[in-house]
C-alpha cells in the first residue's frame, strides 16, 4: 500500500490556477478544463492532454462528488499525476456554499469556485470573500467567482435566461473580494442545449472588451463553453438516442475570446456526447459485446480526439 507520505507527495505535484492562468497570459491561450467524474474522463483528458505535453484543468463538481465518492476521485488524480508530466490544477466547479468550497480546500484541491451569481451582489460579494478568506488561510489556493448568469442547465445549476455580465461593476466586485478569477456571462450556456440548430450563435463581444478593459489584470473564464459536436448528436440520435437538435458555441468564437482576457474555457457537455456517442453505436452494432471493457474504451478514445481538438484550439 501507499504511505501517506508518498500519496502528499503526490498530490503536492497539483498547481494552482494563477499559475496556469500566467502562462496562459504570457502566451496568450487560454486553459482548458474539462469537467471528470469517472475513470474513463479522468484516462482520456489526462492522457491527451500528457500527450501533447500542455497543462489542464481537472473539474469536480458537487454532482460529481457524489455521484463517484471524493475519496474514489482523488485515487484516480493521484494515478493520473503519478503518470503525467504536465501541470494540472484540481477545481471545484460551481460551489454553492462556503461550506462545500472549504470541504474541498481542505481535500487538497488547488483551487475553488464560489458560484454566488444567483444572489444579490452585496450577498456575492460577502460570500464570495468568505472563501477567498479561508483559501489564503490554508495556503495559495486559487478562488473563481461568478458575475452574471448563464442560461441552460448543468446539474444544480439552472436557469432560463441569460444575464450577462455588468461591466460597471466588475472592478468593485474583484477589488472588494480577491478573487482571482472571474466568470462572467457573454452569451455562453450550459447544457447540450445551448442554440437551436440552424441558429446563429454569437457571442458578447462588446460585453467582453468593457470587461477587459474594467479589470485587465483578472483572469476571465467561460462556462457552457462546448461546442455540441453535430457528429456525435448525430450518432447518438441514430443509434436510438432521442436528443433534440441543438447547437453549442462555435470554437471559432471561443477562440476569439482568448484575444481579450478569457484565460480559462469549460469543457463538459462535449465530453459527456462523444462517450455517449460511442457506447449507443457499440451497443447497436456489436449487440453480442457485454464486457464493459469492450464499449468503455473504444468511447474513452472517441473522448480523448474531443480532447485533443479542445486544445489544439484554445491551450496549444
Amino acid at each position: 500500500m501507499m504511505d501517506n507520505q508518498k500519496k502528499e507527495k503526490i498530490m503536492n505535484k497539483l498547481v494552482n490556477t494563477k499559475e496556469l492562468f500566467a502562462w496562459a497570459e504570457k502566451n496568450n491561450k487560454a486553459i482548458c478544463a474539462f469537467n471528470v467524474n469517472n475513470m474513463e474522463l479522468i484516462q482520456a483528458v489526462t492522457e491527451a492532454a500528457n500527450e501533447m505535453q500542455l497543462p489542464i484543468i481537472l473539474q469536480v463538481s458537487k454532482g460529481a462528488r457524489s455521484y463517484a465518492n471524493m475519496t474514489y476521485l482523488k485515487k484516480l488524480v493521484e494515478a493520473a499525476l503519478e503518470m503525467t508530466t504536465i501541470p494540472i490544477a484540481l477545481h471545484l466547479d460551481h460551489g454553492d456554499s462556503f461550506e462545500l468550497c472549504k470541504q474541498c480546500i481542505d481535500d487538497g484541491f488547488t483551487s475553488v469556485m464560489i458560484d454566488g451569481s444567483h444572489h444579490s451582489f452585496e450577498e456575492n460579494v460577502a460570500l464570495t470573500k468568505q472563501v477567498v478568506d479561508y483559501a489564503r488561510s490554508k495556503g495559495d489556493i486559487s478562488v473563481e467567482a461568478e458575475l452574471g448568469q448563464l442560461a441552460g442547465i448543468e446539474e444544480h445549476v439552472q436557469n432560463e435566461v441569460s444575464h450577462f455580465t455588468d461591466p460597471a461593476v466588475v472592478k468593485e466586485f474583484i477589488e472588494r473580494t480577491g478573487a482571482d478569477s472571474l466568470a462572467i456571462s457573454i452569451g455562453t450556456s450550459h447544457g447540450a442545449f445551448k442554440y437551436k440548430k440552424g441558429s446563429d450563435p454569437k457571442l458578447r463581444f462588446d460585453i467582453l472588451q468593457q470587461i477587459q478593459k474594467e479589470i485587465p489584470n483578472t483572469p476571465l473564464v467561460l462556462h457552457g463553453a462546448s461546442s455540441v459536436t453535430p457528429e456525435d448528436l448525430d450518432t447518438i440520435n441514430k443509434f436510438g438516442g432521442n436528443i433534440a437538435d441543438a447547437m453549442g458555441m462555435p470554437e471559432e468564437q471561443l477562440a476569439e475570446s482568448i484575444k481579450f482576457g478569457v484565460r480559462k474555457i469549460n469543457i463538459d457537455s462535449d465530453l459527456r456526447l462523444a462517450l455517449t456517442a460511442k457506447i449507443r453505436e457499440h451497443f447497436a452494432t456489436k449487440p453480442q459485446d457485454f464486457d464493459p471493457r469492450q464499449y468503455l474504451g473504444p468511447a474513452r478514445e472517441h473522448v480523448k480526439k474531443v480532447v485533443r481538438r479542445k486544445l489544439e484550439f484554445f491551450t496549444k
